[in-house]
């Protein structure tokens, strides 16, 4: 009884403190959440969470404010996300379904996220590590040069002019592009080099050279853009909170800058939404921070890359947690379309 209670405590502190940034004290929680205890009741409790490291008191005669092991205490018992309003979820995919491109999709998704949580939000791009290409177009600009056009199934688009040891006719170029799509329609980067080999298998002689010059042009384009990066936006949202700029805010400004934080700071073994609180995170930067983060697919449902945000501690976890699980959802849905 004591023990579910204490769960209680623990959580009107953690809300009534996102709302207000103000310690919490005993009177304050009978008040508002009507436990049905005495206000001495609750000081006990508090006392004992306390004593758990899950709260603290910043002052002498002060109430309590969580702790980064509270916050986590906190967010592991959420059971369900907070829904989004009908207007929100009408507002997201509204701004999503009208991107052009792949780069316009991803800038409209970091600032939407960015938007709806009032944080700074970050976008990994697919990677063309774990993306498989869906589609090569061969369009003859002569009988010797051609421009390779690379569609992945995350919706990215590459280019690249070659040249062919000897002219080709239209009807040579027309089987030799279906032949590289039937063999490498589905296989990601590292599958190219086999996927290759069949195509030249299949094919006769005379096409076999311009077949491993597309090849090879196919493989440096791939692998030279595979190159993992993320989008940042909102980093003005820091100062919507009670931060200390120079001991705080200015690391993070520095550590958004480097693409490889925040791709470890994206990265974990497993999908699904993480809640990276205070220490927890990667960097020392992000020590006094929340970072929610999520994966989203491409058309095989397959994760192609994560997106999140990053906050002060003192946030609201539940609508956060639901923003960006369902900007992830819409975005997932867009290129699984694609």
């Amino acid at each position: 009884m004591a023990h579910d209670r204490r769960a209680l405590v623990l959580n009107a502190i953690v809300q009534d403190y996102v709302k207000t940034g103000e310690p919490v004290g005993s009177r304050v929680v009978v008040e508002r959440h009507r436990l049905g205890v005495s206000p001495a009741t609750v000081r006990n409790d508090m006392a004992a969470l306390e004593e758990q490291g899950l709260i603290a008191q910043p002052h002498t005669s002060a109430g309590r404010v969580p702790t980064d092991a509270g916050y986590r205490k906190f967010v592991d018992q959420i059971a369900e996300l907070k829904p989004l309003t009908r207007g929100e979820r009408a507002a997201i995919e509204k701004m999503l379904s009208e991107a052009v491109d792949l780069d316009d999709v991803i800038a409209r998704s970091v600032r939407l996220l960015a938007s709806i949580t009032d944080q700074v939000a970050v976008v990994q791009y697919p990677s063309l590590r774990r993306t498989a290409v869906r589609h090569i177009e061969l369009v003859p600009l002569s009988e010797t040069r051609a421009l390779v056009v690379i569609i992945t199934d995350a919706g990215r688009v590459e280019q690249r002019i070659v040249t062919t040891e000897s002219g080709l006719s239209d009807e040579q170029f027309a089987t030799l592009r279906a032949t590289l799509n039937e063999e490498i329609s589905d296989h990601q980067l590292a599958e190219l080099p086999d996927a290759l080999t069949r195509v030249e298998a299949r094919l006769p002689d005379e096409l076999r050279p311009a077949a491993r010059t597309v090849g090879r042009a196919l493989e440096d384009t791939l692998r030279n853009e595979a190159e993992e990066r993320v989008v940042v936006a909102g980093t003005a949202n820091l100062t919507r909170y009670d931060i200390d700029f120079e001991r705080t805010i200015y690391p993070i400004l520095d550590a958004i800058e480097e693409q490889v934080v925040l791709l470890r700071m994206l990265a974990h073994k497993e999908d699904g939404l993480h809640v990276g609180i205070g220490s927890e995170n990667v960097s020392d930067a992000f020590s006094e921070t929340s970072v929610v983060s999520t994966n989203y697919v491409g058309a095989d449902q397959q994760t192609v890359a994560r997106l999140g945000i990053i906050g002060p501690t003192r946030m609201d976890y539940p609508a956060t947690m639901s923003s960006v699980y369902a900007v992830a959802k819409y975005l997932s849905d867009i290129l699984s379309a694609n």
